[in-house]
Parts: C-alpha cells; structure tokens; sequence
C-alpha cells in the first residue's frame, strides 16, 4: 500500500489485520516505512477468545458506533511487515447486515 493511500486513514479508527490471531483497532496517528503507529488502541489475540476476527470487529464497529470502545494500548507501533491489510473501522461489513447498507453506515 503506498504512503498517499495509507495518509487517506489518517486520525481514523482502523483496524490492521495479520496472518496470525493477532488484531489491532485504533487510531492511526502514523505510518512510515517500518510500520504503523495507533493510539487508543484495542490490541487482541484470537487464542484469548472464542470469536472470529471478523466478529471480534463486527462487536468494536458497534461497540464505537455507541459511544464506547475496548482500549488495552494507549499507544503501540505495530510492524509493517506483520500487517496483511488496513481498514477504517467504520468499514466493517458484519454477517448479519448487507455490505450495502447504508443504515449501520450513518
């Protein structure tokens, strides 16, 4: 991903995906060539839980959307290397509601 792309989640909530159990959800505060700085961030290991990734997000979307949020980190960097894909938190399409769906959006 380049860096004028990565500059449009800037002081967004965001969730970085790994190819592990590892997530992250917070809000990118920077990025360079190393990695990705996130503040108030909700740090989460798969193996701690019993949900998927996806459901994990689908709960801090609503979670966020009411006001409220998990944070566990006020501040980590998380290396490039070990994220597979960036997201806005808002972004996020649970099972149980349409991708299209502009209701959950707004």
């Amino acid at each position: 991903m380049s860096e004028r792309t990565l500059d449009m989640f800037l002081n967004r909530r965001v969730v970085l995906d790994t190819q592990g159990p590892m997530l992250f959800i917070g809000q990118l505060e920077g990025h360079d060539d190393r990695g990705y700085w996130l503040t108030e961030a909700d740090v989460h290991d798969r193996n701690d839980g019993h949900s998927t990734k996806e459901v994990y997000i689908s709960h801090a979307h609503d979670l966020e959307k009411s006001g409220g949020r998990n944070v566990n980190r006020r501040r980590v960097f998380v290396e490039r290397h070990a994220v597979i894909s960036v997201s806005a938190l808002e972004d996020a399409v649970a099972e149980d509601r349409p991708a299209n769906s502009e209701s959950w959006m707004t």
